[in-house]
């Protein structure tokens, strides 16, 4: 794995983590809907009661998946600061930080940090060059 793709691991399971939040609001809505139907003839009494059951035990199974990955997700920023930290130009860090860890595009990058995009990008490959050297091993 490179320094790049290590740095972005967070990225990713910050995507899956929205992914799997907008599935539980999917679900939360589906088990709220509802619809009546006007009919002269009584209900038969047997409702669906299992499919919510399901629905419910889904959004349970989902959001535990969530917690496990905001762990995730926590520790790895954690680990990924540390590596951060141990470069020596506050510059890289600062650019690292921004687009590693609060998941900035490149052009929001340049903003915050007043340089043109070019340039950005000839520091950032040099900041993974010093990075490389704090990266843990097999990963």
């Amino acid at each position: 794995m490179t320094v790049k793709e290590y740095l972005s691991q967070a990225y990713r399971i910050d995507q899956r983590i929205n992914s799997k939040l907008e599935q539980v609001a999917s679900l939360r809505a589906l088990a709220t809907k509802a619809t009546s139907t006007l009919s002269d003839t009584p209900p038969s009494g047997s409702r669906n009661v299992q499919s919510m059951e399901n629905v419910i035990v889904k959004i349970i199974d989902l959001e535990n998946e969530i917690n496990e990955d905001i762990d995730t997700l926590v520790d790895l920023k954690r680990e990924i600061v540390g590596v951060i930290k141990r470069i020596d130009n506050p510059e890289y860090q600062t650019l690292l930080e921004l687009r590693y860890l609060c998941f900035y595009s490149w052009e929001k990058v340049a903003v915050e940090m007043e340089y043109d995009l070019r340039y950005l990008h000839k520091l950032h490959r040099k900041a993974l060059e010093q990075c490389s050297a704090f990266v843990p091993a097999g990963k």
